[in-house]
């Protein structure tokens, strides 16, 4: 057992005003921008001032004793976590969603900052939840957690991307997604919008709008259950293409397969992050199923 003292590892990403400093280098040309627009700066810096002061708070309930560390979302590829990790994520639900495949067994306390704002489905506790259970923490109380399914594409060539909402594969632009679909041992060539594979966090989200539009909605997976749900967005019926693999619930025996027939733009993406994609050339082959790692969500 390690002998190293707990360590908080804060993270949250930049607020909007940030952003738009960031963008253009001073607060008054900032303002300027949105005047022009007709918008205003000040309720974007009420928001930030809000998610900063909370953000203080929550690092100021950390013990002195313990180890402490504060990364961006975007610096979170770099970022080294340890075993004795307690990650503190300060911000929105997708946050947490950024953080999932960088973490294994390390507990995730999500805090929202606005709650008046954020839905706070990942994010479950406010400021003053999070300071009592830090204190709780530090005099021993054990953590109440729950275990997320989360999703992996796995290619043939090793590479791989983990997901805690979904992966999406298809067309980086709008032209129609070309591949070979494998399921229940029958395999059928599709042109569609690109498909995505849930696990039950993302069920909630856009896997829901699609299920919702279906004339016979799949009974979704649970956030822990070992199942993931798939859907094809407007497949394309055709003499060389079918429709007739548009939806299913995987499981841990059960594994969608992909080939893709597209000599250029095929990407596979999790969670939204376009920019962190993978391509999907003619020829590869792709496995989606349920990965081995699980979000470890603190609940009390």
């Amino acid at each position: 057992m390690s002998t190293l003292l707990p360590r908080a590892v804060l993270v949250r990403r930049s607020t909007d005003f940030e952003l738009l400093l960031a963008r253009h280098a001073t607060r008054g040309q900032a303002e300027f921008f949105l005047k022009s627009r007709g918008q205003t700066l000040e309720a974007v810096e009420r928001d930030h001032d809000r998610i900063h002061a909370a953000t203080e708070r929550v690092l100021g309930a950390i013990p002195s004793r313990w180890r402490r560390a504060s990364v961006r979302r975007e610096d979170l590829n770099r970022f080294l976590f340890e075993p004795e990790d307690l990650v503190v994520a300060v911000g929105q639900d997708g946050l947490v969603a950024n953080i999932a495949k960088y973490v294994e067994a390390q507990p995730v306390l999500g805090v929202n900052p606005l709650p008046d704002r954020y839905d706070g489905v990942l994010v479950r506790f406010t400021p003053d939840d999070a300071i009592a259970l830090i204190a709780a923490l530090a005099r021993g109380h054990h953590l109440e957690l729950q275990r997320r399914t989360m999703v992996e594409a796995t290619l043939d060539d090793g590479q791989a991307l983990l997901a805690l909402n979904e992966i999406f594969v298809g067309h980086r632009s709008h032209q129609s997604a070309r591949y070979r679909i494998t399921w229940k041992g029958h395999e059928e060539r599709q042109s569609s919008s690109g498909l995505i594979v849930a696990s039950g966090t993302g069920s909630t989200g856009w896997a829901r709008s699609i299920n919702i539009s279906r004339a016979q909605p799949l009974s979704l997976p649970t956030p822990s259950e070992d199942k993931l749900a798939f859907f094809v967005r407007e497949a394309f019926p055709s003499r060389s293409t079918g429709t007739s693999i548009t939806r299913g619930i995987c499981d841990r025996d059960r594994a969608l397969q992909l080939t893709s027939e597209m000599n250029d733009g095929g990407v596979i993406f999790g969670d939204g992050i376009e920019r962190d994609f993978l391509a999907f050339d003619f020829g590869q082959r792709l496995r989606i199923g349920i990965a081995e790692r699980r979000l470890h969500l603190v609940l009390s």
